[in-house]
């Protein structure tokens, strides 16, 4: 053999070892353009959820005067909670918190400083995450708006809302899914059981206690102004459920499929259940009645939603349509809490039956896909319940504080004249109908 062929076999041999071995590296840096795409949806569909879609939903349940001011809400907390967002919210949710990395992330990744196009989180850039995880962090406070329309100051809206998002909001997302403490407990919340609907449904009970119920309540209280609206916005939430829960996996696969099945599984199952109990107690079933069925369902899957199969997705369905349900009626009748669109009864109930059922439902006897190893269903119980313990009593404390600073800097509450007008004129100058 030539010297000259020797060396190129030498050197065909070198390219070869060193492609081999850098190939790993390679990989793990790669953007992944597939699933890029789908959580680019996936954050549309997300951040459709709220606009239009909550706003909507929740538009329909309110007095026709007063409409408007819902839709207002929904809008200005989406504008507030994004720049919150880009300012700290995301850095102190997701960045490194150093020594107090347990309880808080740190400050740089503040307005994006040190992100770039090409700087990735996992396999998407992480300005997409960025984005995804920004339109959570504005469905959630928007939620809590359910909890006191048609009777609060908008300068008390606004303020509780900035607050809150970064006091309770941005912590907790940080002990979950940050690297916080309850992440190293190994607490189970695929898609915000405990960060989502936990936080903003204790927080909406203690706000509509320190508000107070509206006139006429619980007694002489007008009936939604436009159930159709209420149906439409409902829809909206249906389909961008989809990118909540199935755009949390973070990745075009099954586990992608998988979560997007058991969300509509659930869906459909808490719908027809609550349906069926409003059929049995009230002899008809309301076009009301089967959309918070539901929204109950989609609320009480999230949590599981990555981690059970469709069995699961059916049980937390028929369980969440029954109780919370029943958790709507106990709280108006018997607590006497005019929560008035019920957030605590479906998203913070359904959000609490989703985060510690996915301890048991996970297993493979519910077709789920196991737990972590090690982890037993008892221990993994335990661990669920005091994440939902610890986030319910932060969520209840700082709220409360927050909504006491808003009520001695802007008052809390409308007048009597401007709630009997309706906050669509009094606060915003506007009609949504010539009535």
């Amino acid at each position: 053999m030539s010297k000259l062929h020797l060396s190129r076999v030498a050197k065909f041999a070198a390219y070869f070892v060193i492609f081999m071995t850098a190939r790993p590296v390679f990989a793990a840096d790669i953007l992944n353009s597939g699933d890029t795409a789908w959580i680019l949806t996936a954050t549309a569909l997300v951040l459709f959820m709220t606009l239009p879609g909550l706003a909507l939903f929740y538009g329909g349940l309110v007095r026709a005067s007063s409409v408007l001011s819902v839709l207002m809400h929904c809008f200005a907390i989406c504008c507030i909670a994004s720049i919150i967002w880009l300012v700290a919210g995301y850095s102190l949710a997701f960045g490194d918190g150093g020594g107090a990395n347990a309880i808080i992330g740190g400050l740089d990744k503040a307005f994006l400083m040190s992100v770039g196009p090409d700087s990735l989180s996992g396999t998407i850039p992480e300005t997409v995450f960025f984005m995804f995880q920004m339109t959570f962090a504005i469905i959630t406070p928007a939620l809590i708006v359910g909890a006191y329309p048609e009777r609060v100051k908008f300068a008390s809206v606004l303020f509780f809302s900035a607050v809150w998002l970064l006091v309770v909001y941005v912590p907790v997302t940080h002990w979950v899914w940050g690297g916080g403490w309850l992440a190293e407990m190994g607490v189970m919340d695929f898609a915000g059981g405990i960060v989502v609907h936990v936080t903003a449904g204790v927080s909406a009970l203690v706000f509509a206690v320190c508000l107070g119920a509206r006139r006429g309540f619980p007694t002489t209280l007008r009936p939604p102004h436009n159930p159709g609206l209420t149906m439409a916005g409902a829809a909206m939430l249906w389909v961008g459920w989809f990118g909540f829960n199935a755009g949390s996996a973070l990745t075009a696969g099954g586990g992608a499929g998988m979560a997007m099945t058991v969300t509509h599984i659930s869906a459909a199952a808490a719908a027809l259940s609550w349906a069926m109990m409003e059929w049995v107690k009230f002899g008809k079933p309301s076009s009301v009645g089967i959309v918070t069925g539901m929204v109950a369902g989609l609320a009480t899957v999230t949590p599981a939603s990555g981690f059970i199969g469709p069995m699961g997705g059916l049980i937390l369905g028929l369980v969440s349509g029954v109780v919370c349900q029943w958790m709507t009626m106990f709280i108006k009748q018997n607590m006497k809490i005019d929560d008035s669109l019920d957030v605590f009864a479906v998203h913070g109930v359904g959000g609490i039956i989703g985060t510690l059922c996915v301890a048991f439902l996970a297993t493979s006897t519910f077709q789920g896909l196991g737990l972590a190893e090690g982890a037993t269903v008892g221990s993994q119980i335990w661990v669920q319940f005091v994440g939902v313990a610890a986030v319910a009593v932060w969520s209840g404390v700082a709220s409360y504080i927050i909504i006491k600073i808003a009520d001695a800097l802007f008052g809390l509450r409308v007048s009597e004249e401007d709630e009997i007008e309706g906050l669509d004129i009094t606060a915003h100058g506007e009609r949504s109908y010539e009535l």
